[in-house]
């Protein structure tokens, strides 16, 4: 079992916050209409993805219905739709959905988690429970040496972000800002593909997939254009001419 593994092992069997854990049992025992033949995770979700990633995106925390019914971030809610659309578009992802935990989803060169691992009642933490979950957090960040490029899908959790690295005068969050952290990653900010942001224009899907373009352009840099050589002696500079 990799580092990885035995950390989304430990993360699964948490039960370190009552409020966080009341909630996402009774909404997995009392289920959604719509999802009544599911059979609900109804547990804290480790991060999914490419071990060797070079792109880390940090969401909230799982959805009610979404992350906690199928047990992968971002996963069977219209948020995941955008963000695995994006992924698809920016070449991190083989697929633009993302149905349930068994779809085939896979990404090369992308890592998903979020700062809080269980579904919030009406989607909002307590900074008890943000802290409560911050050592997987940083523990998972740790693991994942590869990364060049941080995405943090909204404020909440730019700020964890922030916390974790030290960034002490950081920029005013904001979608397409950029900020340099204190380990040499470069953070790049994106507002939450949630209906709220997504239904009103907030975020639209050119905005989005600009930040994974740009994201793609600082994870992998284009190489160095090669040199020419010097001309060697007896040859003229100019070739053959």
């Amino acid at each position: 079992m990799s580092p990885l593994e035995a950390l989304a092992a430990e993360v699964t069997h948490c039960r370190r916050c009552p409020r966080l854990v009341a909630w996402r049992e009774q909404v997995a025992s009392e289920k959604r209409a719509a999802y009544r033949e599911w059979d609900y995770w109804g547990k804290p979700l480790a991060g999914f993805g490419d071990p060797e990633a070079e792109l880390l995106i940090v969401g909230l925390a799982p959805a009610a219905h979404g992350g906690n019914r199928t047990g992968r971030f971002f996963t069977g809610d219209r948020s995941g739709d955008w963000l695995y659309g994006a992924l698809y578009r920016a070449g991190y992802a083989n697929q633009p959905t993302s149905a349930h935990r068994d779809d085939g989803l896979e990404l090369s060169g992308a890592f998903v988690t979020a700062a809080v691992r269980c579904a919030p009642p009406a989607n909002k933490p307590l900074p008890s429970e943000r802290d409560a979950c911050a050592p997987f957090f940083e523990r998972e960040y740790a693991l994942l040496r590869n990364v060049r490029v941080v995405v943090p899908l909204g404020g909440f959790a730019y700020e964890a972000l922030a916390r974790l690295t030290g960034l002490r005068s950081r920029p005013k969050f904001g979608h397409g800002v950029e900020a340099q952290l204190p380990d040499g990653r470069i953070a790049v900010c994106s507002y939450h593909p949630s209906q709220q942001n997504t239904f009103t224009g907030k975020l639209t899907e050119p905005m989005f997939d600009a930040v994974f373009t740009r994201a793609r352009e600082l994870a992998i840099p284009s190489p160095a254009p090669v040199s020419p050589s010097p001309a060697k002696s007896g040859e003229r500079a100019g070739g053959e001419g």
